[in-house]
């Protein structure tokens, strides 16, 4: 699957999204740090480390060193995601990505969190990922308490437990087998596939 798709209605300044196929035998995490390189440019001294900040290990959010970028990185299917925005101004950026159509999660009825008087959609689940991505405590948080309101200029806003102020979140073009959804926190809020790129 190769080519760019059109822009979302909103998105911040430097977003950028590349998606590709995860070969058989090679690792996903490779393919997306590829991916993350190639929309940072490539620089010399980029450095990709993704420390837990619990425990150290290598499943927290993107750090991208050697460049003014936040970066994110989400996985369906057999499909690697990675996306990266302007830092400045940012202090938390997150992406998630699911297969519009899984059977494993159809077949048991899972569609996402479900909200009042709602069934959950995959969509749903998206948009509380991201957020809980950006706002950097990802799924220590219970997903089931996070809050998505649509927004009139066509994003949405996430509340969280114990964040004052709302998440910012959009839906991004994708694929037509990917859900995606990508969400930013901002300073001073209180608390060998093909590719494609959408700049």
């Amino acid at each position: 699957m190769s080519g760019a798709l059109s822009a979302a209605p909103w998105r911040p300044p430097g977003f950028a999204i590349a998606w590709a196929g995860v070969p058989d035998g090679m690792p996903r995490r490779e393919v997306a740090w590829s991916l993350l390189a190639d929309l940072a440019g490539n620089p010399t001294d980029l450095r990709l480390r993704n420390p837990c900040p619990r425990c150290g290990g290598p499943h927290g959010p993107v750090v991208m060193a050697g460049t003014r970028l936040r970066g994110s990185v989400a996985y369906a299917g057999r499909f690697a995601v990675a996306a990266v925005v302007f830092a400045p101004g940012l202090r938390g950026f997150g992406i998630d990505a699911e297969m519009r159509t899984d059977p494993v999660r159809d077949a048991a009825g899972w569609g996402g969190i479900p909200g009042p008087g709602a069934r959950g959609t995959v969509r749903g689940w998206t948009r509380i990922e991201a957020a809980l991505k950006a706002d950097g405590r990802g799924l220590t948080v219970d997903p089931a308490a996070v809050s998505v309101r649509e927004r009139p200029d066509g994003r949405w806003s996430a509340a969280l437990p114990e964040r004052e102020d709302l998440v910012e979140g959009w839906d991004v073009a994708a694929p037509a087998e990917l859900v995606v959804s990508a969400a930013i926190v901002r300073h001073g809020s209180g608390g060998s596939a093909a590719v494609s790129i959408q700049r």
